[in-house]
């Protein structure tokens, strides 16, 4: 097929775009997702494909040549695109190769459509060969084995494949660009997928999945100040390390654009370019007939500058494209791993209500330890724990430990061991780490364990070995590593195995990292721990759902701080145990209770059963989105709101009274996310129902009344008809 003609089929069979402009949807999606469903479009008899869910919408151009030429937030009717720019880019053998793209413009600072017809291919670019359309994919398989909310895998949408013909120099070597709008959300992926052929091998030195000349968030005529990039939230699944959202965006670039020549920055320092790339390499040798894909860039237009409603969105995104991280056992972290000691831990977890016992680091668990005998046992237990419905698993410690001068990662500067993220680390991609990760596999395939808590997992370092068996070097030693840690978290996704990694591996398969807090301070004094908690919790849950981070009790003494910060014995304690417990469950928040025992005496079994039952009464309101009314201070009143337009309980408040004397006041609640316009039906814990009036800004003003010390919570339901 001659590259210039590319074949159009699946285009031009396809409905055209309709004529009249978008309008801006009439529904809050965030309320009501169900009618932004994703389509794709025609537009100038095949020449541009649009890829459009009524929030966001994207058109590639494609003849003579491709790239996208719209890129439109329909939310807001704003523009999200200035400029021009191929697809993407590859180095292969040692020669750049844009992928697609158009030249032509004289002005990037916006595009106007009749200016795209005129635009000739970019000079050495990658030429289409073909389109296909279809439905969404998943990229690895997750197996449901717990509770959790009804979400679709994959998640629903349109898939748009563009395939470019070969270079001249590299025959039978095949590049697609692999685009995916999801329903419901403003949120698409894009990846590369390379095929070398089957003839030789291709040297991949580097790429950028993704290449968008984005309008710029604000004009700094200077770079005095730091930089403000475009409200759009770019991540992929390429990352590692931290345990919020901020940090892991390791292949997020946003550049200067030096064809930007009327920008108002005099410097040109506008970050206003956006590439989605390794921060090196990957520089690997892709063998004939083995396909390569890159990562994904996940790309989630926000409608707002609100931080409310951009955590609300991004929370959606990770429903959306992580939906295991929804899965929220309540679970238990037992000191010792012993028979005897896992057997009570999980007795107790059964007769309350708890769902998962984790053999916390320094409870003897090994799942390094392949001896038969060994294997036996913890088979014997996870058999004890299914037999009573709790699930069982353990801890195991990856990167912040050193093996030897041989397999540790060797600093780039120093060509020695040592200087890694945490001081000293095996190379994952050494003989150690495919032993590693060999028995990890085999252990929890032959035991039935269902969750691994893997601490200090793969934290981004770099390797200069060249003797390693896994990687060639430095240059491929990020990528190698990445792919080895991530490959087997996909494969305990598959399994259905829980994941508790205090990392940021949501998008390769991970379930929970910590909610955000300081080891330390739960040697505090117990008084404070509470508030700090609530703290923690308040400030962790912008950007995460209740599921994705985990709180923490010490029942017993933990990194010091005496009687005073120590729980146990419990039943002397039991306020302060039953305020953990009722702002852990209140949130939504599930917390590693470390101990040997949840109970001591029945007084103690009860307020833990109460607890529990709240939250297995609630689970769905709960587990659903938080809305943050009022930080923990100390200084008054605080709460926690839940929201779900789409639940029978549209909302729970939680509140808290911090004071040693009581409160009476009057609260007002926003509870425009519970889709209720009119009225509300509010009920105090059980107490009886009372229909209260929403002002038009559909926010409730609820009198509370608690007492020093005092918490309570109110359910909210639509009003009977």
């Amino acid at each position: 097929m001659d590259a210039l003609r590319p074949d159009l089929a699946a285009v031009r069979s396809l409905p055209c775009l309709p004529t009249t402009p978008a309008r801006r949807p009439t529904t809050d999606w965030l309320i009501d997702p169900g009618a932004f469903v994703a389509r794709a479009y025609q537009t100038a008899a095949g020449a541009e494909v649009v890829l459009t869910n009524g929030l966001v919408a994207r058109t590639w151009r494609l003849t003579p040549g491709v790239a996208t030429v719209g890129f439109d937030n329909l939310m807001t009717g704003e523009t999200l695109l200035r400029s021009v720019r191929p697809e993407a880019r590859v180095r292969l053998d040692g020669v750049d190769y844009p992928v697609g793209g158009l030249t032509g413009l004289s002005e990037h600072a916006y595009l106007q459509r009749d200016w795209v017809p005129t635009l000739t291919p970019t000079p050495g670019s990658l030429a289409l060969a073909r389109v296909d359309l279809g439905p969404t994919q998943a990229p690895f398989a997750w197996g449901r084995r717990r509770a959790a909310p009804p979400l679709p895998w994959p998640p629903p949408g349109q898939r748009l494949t563009l395939t470019f013909a070969p270079p001249p120099a590299l025959s039978g070597v095949t590049v697609r660009v692999i685009c995916e709008l999801y329903d419901g959300v403003p949120l698409l992926a894009k990846w590369l997928a390379i095929d070398p052929g089957p003839e030789r091998p291709v040297r991949l030195h580097s790429f950028a999945a993704e290449i968008l000349a984005v309008v710029e968030y604000d004009s700094q005529v200077d770079s005095a100040g730091p930089p403000r990039y475009p409200n759009l939230h770019v991540e992929s699944d390429y990352a590692y390390r931290d345990i919020d959202a901020a940090h892991p965006r390791r292949t997020t670039c946003w550049l200067p654009d030096p064809e930007y020549t009327t920008q108002v920055n005099y410097l040109y320092q506008t970050p206003c370019l956006l590439e989605s790339r390794p921060p090196r390499g990957p520089d690997l040798t892709l063998s004939p007939g083995v396909p390569f894909a890159t990562f994904r860039t996940f790309e989630l237009v926000h409608d707002s500058t609100e931080r409310e409603r951009q955590g609300l969105a991004m929370r959606r995104l990770y429903r959306t494209a992580a939906p295991w991280t929804q899965e929220n056992p309540i679970l238990m972290h037992v000191r010792q791993a012993d028979p005897e000691a896992v057997r009570q831990a999980v007795d107790q977890c059964a007769e309350v209500g708890f769902e998962m016992v984790i053999m916390t680091f320094g409870s003897g668990f090994n799942p390094e330890n392949d001896d038969p005998a060994y294997v036996a046992q913890v088979r014997d237990l996870a058999d004890y724990a299914h037999a009573r419905g709790v699930e069982l698993g353990g801890y195991s410690l990856l990167a912040s430990r050193r093996i030897d001068d041989d397999q540790d990662t060797l600093n780039p500067v120093t060509g020695q061991p040592g200087g890694a993220v945490f001081g000293s680390s095996p190379c994952l991609g050494s003989h150690w780490g495919r032993r590693y990760f060999a028995r990890l596999q085999a252990f929890f395939a032959a035991t039935g364990l269902d969750v691994l808590e893997h601490d200090g997992s793969y934290p981004g370092d770099w390797c200069a070995s060249t003797c390693h068996p896994d990687h060639a070097g430095l240059d491929d030693s990020q990528w190698q590593q990445w792919r080895r840690i991530v490959d087997f978290y996909q494969w305990c996704r598959a399994q259905g195995i829980y994941l508790n990694v205090p990392d940021w591996y949501f998008l390769a398969g991970a379930n929970k990292t910590a909610m955000g807090y300081r080891e330390v301070n739960w040697s505090l004094p117990r008084e404070r721990q509470l508030l700090l908690g609530r703290q923690n919790i308040y400030d962790g849950t912008w950007e995460k759902t209740p599921s994705l981070g985990w709180m923490f009790v010490p029942l017993v003494e933990y990194q010091g701080g005496g009687a005073a910060a120590t729980l146990e014995p419990l039943a002397d304690h039991l306020d302060a145990y039953e305020a953990h417990l009722a702002q852990n469950f209140g949130a939504g928040v599930q917390a590693c209770y470390r101990g040997p025992r949840l109970f001591d005496t029945d007084a103690t079994r009860a307020v833990v059963r109460r607890w529990v039952d709240f939250y297995r009464a609630h689970r769905a309101i709960l587990d659903a989105d938080l809305i943050h009314v009022r930080r923990p201070d100390g200084r008054d009143l605080d709460c926690f709101l839940h929201v779900g337009a789409q639940l029978p309980e549209r909302g729970l408040a939680m509140v808290f009274n911090p004071l040693d004397q009581a409160i009476d006041r009057n609260l007002e609640l926003p509870l425009y996310y519970t889709g209720l316009t009119t009225a509300v039906q509010v009920r105090e814990q059980d107490g009886p129902p009372q229909v209260r009036p929403l002002d038009a800004r559909q926010w409730l003003t609820l009198p509370v009344q608690l007492p020093a010390r005092g918490r309570t919570w109110f359910v909210f339901t639509a009003p009977p008809a």
